[in-house]
Formats: structure tokens, sequence, C-alpha cells
């Protein structure tokens, strides 16, 4: 069987956004963790507009045509791995509404997470995860969680390098335990849909 395919969405489209620097992060470290073939998808380049099908493409094709490559796009890979910024205890909107642009596309594939923000984005990665269930996906346990003082220390924002190799010691065990389960569950979850 060939790698499992694993998308790593950047979850954040503001002009600001640190979302490409963890995204960035994580597929180094899956390209090094070697059992998963990885590729960078980014929101920025999928402008969705605010979910207005007539029904979730489970029921009915979807109209839009940059839902429809969204959904094209999303049917290439075995599982994913989002980038997860917390606004007010959830993920961002523009993730919630692409997440809510496909169904049949995420179904019996993993959701892994890199969560961000004062509590290392940890509501808001918990969100994903049922959100995940709803979809019909298979939320992993591990996730990567950069909060706290980890957090101010690499965002560039807060006057931070923007490299994650300054706090590699409280997140690099958290990425090998998320990409050692979303391999598990991307292989055994494509050998399943096969």
């Amino acid at each position: 069987m060939s790698k499992p395919k694993i998308a790593v969405i950047i979850g954040s489209t503001r002009p600001t956004r640190f979302a490409e620097i963890p995204a960035k992060w994580i597929v180094e470290k899956a390209r090094e963790h070697g059992e998963l073939d990885v590729e960078l998808v980014d929101l920025r380049d999928y402008p969705l507009p605010f979910f207005d099908e007539v029904a979730s493409n489970a029921w009915a094709p979807s109209q839009n045509e940059v839902a429809v490559a969204w959904q094209k796009k999303l049917a290439e890979f075995d599982g994913y791995i989002f980038t997860v910024a917390e606004y007010n205890h959830s993920v961002t909107g523009v993730l919630k509404n692409a997440l809510d642009q496909a169904y049949v596309e995420w179904a019996k594939k993993p959701f892994g997470a890199v969560g961000y923000g004062g509590t290392g984005g940890a509501r808001a990665v918990e969100h994903l995860r049922l959100i995940a269930v709803e979809l019909q996906g298979v939320p992993v346990r591990n996730a990567v969680h950069i909060g706290g003082g980890d957090f101010f220390k690499v965002h560039p924002g807060f006057g931070g390098s923007g490299d994650l190799s300054e706090i590699e010691g409280s997140i690099g065990a958290s990425a090998k335990a998320l990409l050692d389960d979303i391999a598990w569950w991307a292989k055994a979850t494509k050998a399943a849909r096969g």
C-alpha cells in the first residue's frame, strides 16, 4: 500500500495569521516522520462563499464552482491535519465554513490538529473533534498545542521569531504522537474504504 496522502490545511485566511507557521512546521515534521505523503492546502486558495447550497453534498451536488473545486481537492487525501486558531472557544469562521462545504470527502478519514492560542487552542481543537464526528471523520487523540509563553515566544505579532524549533522541547513529542496517530488511522481507514 502506498503512503497515505495527508492534507495540512491552513485554517485561517487573515492577512496577519500565524497559521502558516505551524502548518509549515508540521509539514516538515511529517516529511521527517516518513510514513506520510503530505501537502499543504491553504484556505486562501479557495475563496468559499458562506455555505448556501440547497443541502450538504451528501444529499445534493454543490453548485458553487469554488465549493466543487474544494471538494475535489479534499477527495485526493486520506486524512487531514488542521492548524486551529481559537476564536471565542471555537475554530475560525472560515474553517467552519470550509468544513461545511463538503461532507462525502471527509468521511472515514482521520482528523488531526495543531492548535494555538492562550490555551493552545484546546477548546477549538475539541470543537473540531466534535465537528469531525458529525462529518463521519475520525478525530485522533493526540494533537499539538502551542499555548501560553511558547505561543508568545514564537508569534511574530508579539515580537517572536516565528521559528518553532525554539519550542521544540515543548511540542516535539506531541507532534510525533499526532503523526503516529494520523499514520495509523489513515492506513486503517484507507484499507477499510478500499
